[in-house]
């Protein structure tokens, strides 16, 4: 067994495992979701949900494929509106076009991260295009955007190039924040990481972590030994804090998601597409919507129509903690 760094030849902590005293193992199985309406494709949805609201400032958790797409559209999201989050997304295979309100059209293709800041308000659409490879398979994620910077200004971000980090076997591709000492380019609000490690058959490593944050891991393809869990693709493995490392092994290929970051304790609420921090947040979002505000600017070039949004409960909405 070794510990995975930039450098595989420097072991950290002198070569040593560390672990939590009492590590945290919860397994969250998820909702299936119709994404982008009744007759879209299905996501498994594990963040939020009962147990878990958040993991650092990653609130959302979507997982879908592999998926055969050869005889249907593939994905189909209509444009629809953010405020106050980050939508990140991420393939293991196939490819989706992004178009956005601020004039973004970019495809995202494996290994490669497409950023959107939503703030003070931005709209999105996303399909899978015409030319397209057979099977789309794939995560999408936001985290929220702490009180301070909720309003920042729109933008989007593609990264191409991301670091890596690697071991006998291993390689792990940092998309969001840092782990072990290699940085994303991409913008962060919060101190957190996103990345995903390739698996080998046989290998055996430790992810370099830190005890004051909070983690989870998905499968994303393979099955693979997380901490004494074997974990499959699907559900999402909340593993708490305390760590100053994950052990992670493989008997056969298969690839894993690591979200993480300090734990975010300011209180929110969270509906649709929108992050607020009280109910008129979200009514006023709903409503500029609804009306076409400027707020959200117009997604030009997608076949279709805009996503409406759905009615509001006949209840307030409160702000919750991370914890529900």
């Amino acid at each position: 067994m070794s510990n995975l760094d930039r450098h595989p030849s420097e072991m950290p902590c002198g070569g040593r495992a560390v672990v939590a005293a009492d590590p945290v193992r919860e397994l969250q199985r998820g909702a299936t979701v119709a994404l982008g309406g009744p007759r879209a494709m299905s996501v498994t949805r594990t963040l939020p949900n009962r147990a878990r609201r958040m993991v650092g400032a990653w609130c959302f958790v979507d997982y879908y494929g592999p998926d055969d797409i050869t005889g249907s559209a593939g994905m189909r999201v209509p444009p629809h509106p953010h405020t106050g989050l980050q939508t990140v997304s991420w393939l293991v295979a196939g490819e989706v076009l992004h178009r956005d309100s601020v004039g973004s059209l970019q495809l995202v293709t494996p290994g490669q991260l497409n950023l959107m800041t939503a703030g003070h308000g931005i709209s999105h659409s996303e399909e899978s295009p015409t030319s397209r490879s057979p099977v789309l398979h794939g995560v999408q994620l936001w985290t929220v955007l702490p009180g301070g910077d909720r309003h920042v200004r729109p933008h989007f971000e593609h990264h191409p190039n991301l670091p890596e980090l690697t071991d006998t076997g291993v390689s792990v591709t940092v998309m969001m924040g840092e782990l072990g000492g290699a940085a994303s380019p991409a913008d962060v609000y919060s101190p957190l990481v996103g990345a995903e490690a390739r698996l080998g058959p046989g290998a055996d490593t430790r992810l370099p972590l830190r005890p004051e944050w909070e983690y989870a891991a998905l499968a994303l393809a393979g099955e693979i030994d997380v901490d004494g869990v074997r974990l499959s693709p699907g559900p999402l493995l909340y593993l708490g804090t305390g760590r100053l490392d994950l052990s992670v092994r493989a008997d056969r290929a298969a690839r894993l998601l690591l979200i993480g970051g300090e734990p975010f304790e300011e209180h929110i609420v969270m509906w649709w597409n929108f992050v607020g921090r009280g109910h008129e947040d979200i009514v006023e979002a709903r409503e500029g919507w609804m009306r076409a505000d400027p707020r959200f600017g117009t997604v030009h070039g997608y076949p279709g129509a805009r996503l409406p949004a759905p009615a509001l409960p006949n209840v307030r909405l409160k702000p919750r903690s991370r914890r529900g």
